[in-house]
Parts: structure tokens; sequence; C-alpha cells
């Protein structure tokens, strides 16, 4: 059985569950499926974005759910083409529209594309959207300190939350340091590192085998453990009440050590670092 899920209050006042549900490549009918069976297994916080093309899926399954919009927290995310004022503005609502949607909970800016250098345009946007109703909450993902402090010291708004690539082979220490000082949630993007070598990792393999739990969940609960908010992925039923059910037992602080001990500087799954990456 999955156990209450706590949860965490972002500086705006909004409220989100210690764990989320990631979408990506969950499209079409199948895709549906997969997140309704997401939000029946316990799931609230739903994560998606533009560039995934599956807002009209989550949607759907929001209308399918027996579950009262108002107890969901939905996602999405602004693509870099996007970034200039007005268009962030139609893509917003076009976001609200493919998922037939009237607000969206937290709604991020995907990548900071610092070459184009339009994401305090695109912040300005989202401030805007938040000001008339169509979003909640707002906040950035792959946003590195000095695109932070540019957007708090432009504008005079802290995002709500950071988005960032995180798992046990890139731990983001110095990031998660830096969003906490300032009041950020830092959710972790591919917490299981995409399903990589970690999932046979022989030092998570020992401490779960000690706590008679996966593997999987082990590193989520790790992630809760460090202050992150993971949003796993899986289609499967089984696996997504598996990844939910971490709040009934905690790891040691030895144990938590073992696991930071595995993180490394080059340690992303691709090579996305935001100083240079740019998705559009």
């Amino acid at each position: 059985m999955v156990t209450s899920i706590p949860e965490i209050k972002l500086n705006d006042g909004l409220t989100l569950p210690a764990i989320g549900f990631g979408t990506y490549k969950m499209n079409g009918a199948s895709g549906v499926n997969g997140i309704l069976s997401a939000i029946d297994a316990g799931y609230r916080l739903l994560d998606s974005a533009f560039n995934y093309e599956n807002e009209g899926a989550l949607g759907e399954a929001v209308r399918r759910s027996s579950v009262p919009r108002e107890k969901l927290r939905i996602s999405s995310k602004l693509p870099g083409r996007h970034h200039s004022y007005q268009e962030a503005l139609a893509t917003i609502q076009e976001s609200l529209f493919r998922a037939g949607l009237d607000y969206y909970d937290l709604y991020l800016i995907h990548w900071p594309n610092p070459s184009k250098n339009l994401y305090v345009e695109a912040w300005r946007a989202l401030i805007d959207a938040r000001k008339w109703g169509l979003i909640r909450s707002i906040g950035v993902c792959n946003f590195l300190p000095e695109h932070l402090e540019r957007l708090i010291k432009e504008t005079g708004v802290t995002p709500s939350v950071n988005q960032v690539e995180l798992h046990p082979y890139f731990s983001q220490e110095k990031q998660r340091a830096w969003d906490r000082e300032h009041g950020i949630v830092t959710e972790s993007w591919s917490p299981l590192a995409r399903a990589n070598k970690l999932l046979q990792d022989r030092t998570i393999k020992k401490i779960a085998d000690a706590h008679q739990r996966s593997i999987p969940q082990i590193i989520l609960r790790w992630h809760i453990q460090l202050g992150a908010l993971p949003l796993p992925k899986s289609s499967s039923p089984q696996r997504q009440a598996e990844n939910l059910s971490i709040f009934d037992f905690s790891l040691t602080d030895e144990e938590m050590q073992a696991i930071n001990g595995l993180s490394h500087e080059d340690g992303r799954t691709a090579d996305q670092d935001p100083a240079k990456y740019e998705e559009f």
C-alpha cells in the first residue's frame, strides 16, 4: 500500500506532493492510460511540457480520472523557441488549450538557452500569466545560479521551483544548496538516470537488500532525504505504485553518504550542460 505522501510548500504558498510523475514520451491513447494509471496509483503532481507534445493526453487523463481537478497539481513547460514575451504568452495559452485546462498549477521555462538571451523576457511573460490566473506558480528548469540571479535581480520575482537533472551519479550538491538558500525547491528529472547502469549499482544494491526494497525505491528515498522532489516515470502500474512506496522507511546517514559518494562531475546522462546546451 502507498502511504501518505508529504507535501512541500513553495515560496509562493502553493503546495506540491513530495514526489511527482514524469510523462516524457507518454503520448496518445497509451499515454492517457499510463497517466490515468499513475493518478489511480496515488500520484497528484503530473509533469509535462509543450515539447513533449502530450499536454492533450495529460488533460484527457485528468478529465477521465475520478480525482477532482483541484486535488491535482498539473505542470508544463515553455520551449526555447518561444521565449519572446508575446510568443511566451501565446504558448502558455496554447498549452492550456491543448490540455483543455483553465489553469496550470505550475509552469516552467524549460531551458535558459543563454545564447539567445531571452529567458528574462520569458520570465516576465510567466509573471504576467500568473497575475492573470493562467498559472498558479512559476518556475524554471535547468537554470544555473547565474541564470537565477539574473531573473531575481531584473524582475524581483524568485522562481518557486528549479527542475534539474539529478540522480546518484550527478547529485548537484552546489545547485541544490543554492536553490535551498534562495527558497527554491529543486525537482529532479531523470531521478533514476533514465534506467541506465545506476539500476545495477552494487553500492545501492547492497543498501536495497538491507532494507528489502528495490533499487529504484532506494534511489527515490535518497532524493526525498536530500530535500529534492523526484519525478519518476513508468507505464507499469506495479512500478508506479512501487515508486510511491518510499515514505515508510529511511536511509541511515551512512547509507546516504555512500550514495552521495557515487556522484561525479561528468555524471550527466547526456551532454546537456545548461551553460551551453539549448533546446527549442
